[in-house]
């Protein structure tokens, strides 16, 4: 899932891709590089981030998905309003990627339902001016039992919506409402969340706990646009866990960290001495 940030603030990428043209040009950039799905979002969500308007983010999500999916692209929309979620699977969207898992906007619920969408929940507690004050952890099982046991809430309720089964995949949230321990537990413990029964989405790219485990001697963490290393080697672990998706900014460098892996799977022991 190739990352397409049609915002002027989000943390990896601000303002790099804010107008239709440029999202765009990106976005077909991704699809080169092997993207097999465009995720198209106009709302940052990074930490401490505020809102836009509905408009605000209609039109900048809006002009970019029709236009891709004209293409014949595969798109999915971030955002949490049903409004927003209705005009993209209206202009060709085919999933609605909703970081609140339906907590934000319930009705977007019903309108994934209405149309047949397919619908990617992640685990979400807050807002990001307020998910900082979220990131506890303290009872049994810690972080794993605790997304596992709402995200099945969650389920629950897009199940109640009308929702098909086969039509929901999971994401844990990675960084959101969560320290950098709580994002390491969640990666090495993936097959509790693949036991729900729906596929998995895992967001790891440019993160700020890859920055921190990068830090420098100083402990200033690593920059944003200097975790692409790290996060390659996130998504083989994921994709060793046999995730159904990643999210990711640098679509070409993930690719190639698959290819590699894909070619160590199928190399026969005998092949692989020669």
């Amino acid at each position: 899932m190739g990352v397409v940030n049609v915002t002027p603030d989000s943390f990896s990428d601000g303002g790099r891709y804010a107008t239709s043209d440029t999202a765009i040009a990106h976005a077909r950039q991704l699809l080169a590089d092997g993207a097999d799905l465009l995720d198209i979002g106009g709302e940052s969500t990074r930490p401490g981030a505020t809102r836009p308007l509905v408009g605000e983010e209609l039109d900048r999500v809006i002009p970019v998905i029709r236009a891709l999916a004209d293409e014949g692209a595969v798109v999915s929309v971030d955002t949490m309003r049903a409004e927003v979620a209705a005009a993209a699977i209206e202009a060709g969207a085919a999933v609605v990627n909703d970081v609140s898992g339906g907590l934000a906007d319930p009705r977007i619920l019903e309108v994934v339902a209405a149309a047949g969408a397919a619908y990617v929940a992640m685990h979400w507690r807050a807002h990001s001016d307020r998910m900082r004050d979220h990131a506890v952890y303290d009872g049994p099982g810690g972080v794993v039992a605790a997304v596992c046991a709402e995200l099945a809430e969650r389920v629950e309720a897009m199940l109640a919506a009308g929702i098909a089964p086969d039509r929901i995949v999971l994401d844990p949230g990675l960084g959101f409402a969560k320290r950098a321990h709580h994002n390491w537990a969640l990666l090495r413990d993936l097959g509790a969340l693949q036991a729900l029964g729906h596929p998995v989405l895992v967001g790891a790219s440019r993160k700020s706990f890859l920055g921190t485990l990068l830090a420098g001697s100083d402990g200033t963490p690593r920059p944003v646009d200097q975790r692409e290393h790290a996060n390659s080697a996130v998504s083989v672990h994921c994709a060793r866990q046999g995730v159904w998706g990643l999210r990711v900014h640098d679509v070409r460098a993930t690719r190639d960290a698959l290819a590699v892996l894909e070619e160590l799977d199928r190399t026969a022991p005998e092949e692989a001495s020669q």
